[in-house]
């Protein structure tokens, strides 16, 4: 299926790693002009891999999301350097570093920073590249949530909150730029394997007795057994697949949704 997005420029914040790497490969390997933002030196890395592999332009910039000023400042480079935008994307999103069950083993002290990049981030994203979106009046927006903004995990309560924060606030930019020609969607993913993922893991083997922690795999395979239908893993590529989608002309009639590639872990 041709996509139709050679030529175009898709913009992902947070590209360095995970997800949004996979997003950034899957824009280049359809043609477009990759742009990666990331406040990750191996942003740097990653845009050289993916122009050699894809064979596309592909440009790094850096910025930190959880400063507008930077946002700003990289959206200015990016309308001086391609005159213009066709697809963002916001793959950004951090963890407390905690096991949150009960919510009361983490502090309200560590709640503040990930409302900061996980919310605030998208908002000063989508402040400082909403003009080039509005006067191209056309294009798409895509949030990378998570199935935990649906269902209240208990797994890290301040990730699961500005989650669902960011899913709130998508579908108020969804019903705003709607009648400039601008779609804007969320996709959440269900157990993916990334740096993230395995953090969970982590601050949750901290807290148990030597004797009774298990293994990342264990724990994950143990996990994804109970909650998800389809008993698997999901792939980055799998999101980067929707991502292409939703970008698409296929997709123009998608707008304001939630968009879950996670195994049956959430069912509406």
């Amino acid at each position: 299926m041709d996509m139709h997005l050679a030529g175009k420029i898709g913009v992902v914040v947070g590209a360095a790693r995970g997800i949004g790497r996979a997003i950034a490969y899957g824009f280049a390997a359809e043609g477009a002009t990759a742009v990666l933002i990331d406040r990750d030196d191996a942003v740097d890395q990653t845009a050289s891999e993916l122009a050699i592999e894809c064979g596309t332009i592909a440009r790094a910039y850096r910025a930190d999301v959880a400063r507008f000023d930077d946002m700003t400042a990289v959206a200015a480079e990016v309308r001086k350097d391609f005159g213009r935008l066709d697809h963002l994307v916001f793959a950004v999103g951090i963890g407390s570093g905690k096991f949150g069950f009960p919510f009361w083993n983490i502090a309200p002290s560590d709640w503040p920073r990930v409302m900061e990049v996980n919310v605030l981030g998208a908002v000063h994203t989508l402040h400082a590249f909403a003009p080039l979106l509005l006067e191209r009046k056309e294009g798409s927006v895509l949030l990378v949530a998570s199935v935990a903004g649906q269902m209240g995990s208990q797994t890290d309560p301040p990730y699961s909150a500005s989650k669902a924060a960011l899913i709130n606030f998508g579908q108020c930019a969804a019903k705003d730029l709607a009648p400039h020609g601008v779609r804007v969607n969320m996709l959440c993913p269900g157990m993916v394997k990334t740096e993230l993922n395995r953090s969970i893991w982590e601050a949750w083997a901290r807290q148990q007795p030597a004797d009774q922690r298990k293994t990342y795999e264990e724990w994950t395979d143990e996990k994804i057994r109970r909650v998800t239908p389809m008993g698997r893993w999901q792939e980055a590529e799998e999101m980067a697949a929707m991502a292409v989608y939703l970008a698409s002309p296929h997709g123009r009639n998608i707008c304001g949704q939630c968009l879950n590639v996670d195994g049956g872990f959430v069912m509406h």
